[in-house]
């Protein structure tokens, strides 16, 4: 599917926009993750991640929202923060699925590499997300190590963490 980029916005946002993001990873994760962590998973992570609080105590704590929009269409989201090394990562990438393989996630990095004049990024993607991983390949990233977390209530995420450095 191809945008007219002309349309095409890249916003920072502030908090009172948060909500934005809850609506999105909502309706991603329910079309996207249940095939690949079942759907109770989604809805324990959906709640501990995604809720306006968390989001909120996220962006007080440093992260940086951003949304991608096409008009008045909202197409997917992203958050990053500084890490300690003076690195940053990304926490979230998601495009709606609708909308995705149409160069959106692309564009999305881009603008939050660019504006934060990003040289070291790093993520952590799910081992089974064949589609994500192969977009970070395509982008430049490589895996960095394998790392299982804990996240509660019997649930694992089993990821890879990947890095991408600025040549």
């Amino acid at each position: 599917m191809g945008y007219s980029w002309c349309y095409m916005q890249f916003l920072l946002l502030d908090i009172s926009k948060l909500y934005k993001v809850r609506d999105l990873a909502y309706q991603i994760w329910n079309d996207h993750y249940p095939s690949i962590i079942g759907q109770e998973q989604v809805d324990y992570m959906l709640n501990e991640m995604y809720d306006l609080a968390s989001l909120e105590r996220q962006f007080n704590e440093g992260d940086k929202f951003y949304l991608a929009m096409e008009n008045t269409q909202e197409l997917g989201f992203a958050s990053i923060s500084m890490q300690e090394d003076g690195g940053w990562y990304l926490n979230k990438l998601y495009v709606n699925t609708k909308n995705q393989r149409g160069g959106i996630g692309c564009k999305l990095l881009d603008q939050i590499i660019a504006s934060n004049n990003i040289r070291i990024l790093r993520l952590q993607v799910n081992r089974q997300n064949y589609k994500a991983i192969n977009f970070y390949f395509k982008y430049g990233f490589v895996i960095e190590k394998i790392a299982d977390f804990d996240i509660g209530n019997g649930y694992f995420m089993n990821d890879f963490i990947m890095i991408w450095n600025k040549s």
